[in-house]
């Protein structure tokens, strides 16, 4: 069974770092492209950074540009978000999730993912 298991999520203070991880059960994330979302209170799930398939190239929403890295490791079989500079309004539940199909590329839409994570709870505050 194919499933993303996110880790590394709790409380932060504003201006302060925390590492989220995704780590693969049943399958190599390598094969596929993998994407954080994020569904805060009351608010619609967005994306937030994606890392393709075979170039390992990136994107970012606007929001989180510069703040936020996503990276593999794939000796670990996992992906990271190195979330920086966090602010109060980055508070929301985080998921990991993947796309099987047959581009490399990060795909935009969350309804192209097929498999999500349970999510992992992110709250920066004083």
């Amino acid at each position: 069974q194919v499933r993303p298991v996110e880790s590394g999520g709790g409380l932060v203070q504003p201006g302060g770092s925390m590492r989220l991880s995704c780590a693969a059960s049943g399958f190599t994330l390598d094969d596929y492209v993998i994407a954080w979302f994020r569904q805060a209170p009351g608010k619609e799930r967005e994306a937030v950074s994606c890392i393709n398939r075979s170039n390992g190239s990136t994107a970012y929403a606007d929001s989180v540009k510069g703040r936020f890295t996503i990276s593999r490791d794939n000796a670990k079989n996992t992906v990271d978000l190195q979330m920086n500079s966090l602010k109060p309004e980055d508070t929301a539940v985080y998921y990991c999730v993947a796309y099987s199909g047959p581009s490399a590329g990060c795909r935009g839409n969350r309804y192209e993912y097929d498999y999500w994570g349970q999510g992992t709870q992110v709250t920066v505050s004083s």
